[in-house]
């Protein structure tokens, strides 16, 4: 798939404020310092269309991007900020399972994760919350600049036996990305412009 437009469309804090109209959604999230939105600056070839805070965890919105006038890609806060207050952490936590459940449009949800990192608890919850939830979501793992082959493959594998520990019947579509690179995201946008086939075929009949 080849991304001829992009655009911001809205912001909020409301799901209900989200669009109303039936496009197909990609939601992705992520934790602090992820590279989520690099990531998304690289699938829709604009350098600066998401953004950063300088606070992590500080804004709280649903970001809805509309790719080539077809489909949204959601841009949601990141979870597991060590630094936020209860409170803080709860309203993020609220906001993230309230759009997962809500949005009927939401077609597949991509977990972003540090591919430097053993699985971590809060990536591993997470993951189990979404299928307990039975929303369909794939794993990005980013940063694979950052280690050698043989080490993303170990981690990967790790977190494959973390999953398979928890009585997963299969595992996820992964893959493997770099935005400073900008490698990983031809594979991304070819696996959503299958699933948009589809869902333009079962909307169709």
């Amino acid at each position: 798939m080849q991304v001829k437009s992009s655009r911001f469309i809205i912001s909020n804090t409301d799901v209900e404020m989200c669009p109303k109209n039936d496009l197909p959604e990609y939601a992705f999230i992520g934790r602090s310092n992820v590279g989520k939105s690099s990531l998304i600056n690289s699938i829709c070839n604009k350098k600066k269309l998401a953004k950063t805070s300088s606070t992590p965890g500080k804004t709280i919105l649903i970001n809805h991007y509309l790719i080539n006038e077809s489909w949204y890609l959601v841009d949601l806060p990141g979870y597991g900020y060590a630094r936020l207050s209860k409170i803080q952490k709860n309203k993020i936590e609220t906001l993230i399972k309230k759009y997962f459940k809500k949005r009927k449009q939401l077609i597949n949800a991509f977990l972003l994760v540090d591919i430097r990192h053993q699985p971590q608890n809060f990536d591993i919850e997470f993951m189990l919350w979404l299928n307990k939830n039975l929303i369909s979501f794939s794993i990005i793992f980013t940063k694979s600049d950052k280690l050698r082959i043989n080490l993303i493959e170990k981690n990967i594998l790790e977190y494959k036996n973390k999953m398979c520990q928890n009585n997963w019947e299969s595992i996820p579509p992964i893959f493997v990305s770099s935005s400073k690179k900008n490698t990983g995201k031809e594979k991304v946008l070819e696996y959503i412009e299958i699933l948009n086939s589809e869902f333009y075929k079962f909307k169709k009949n």
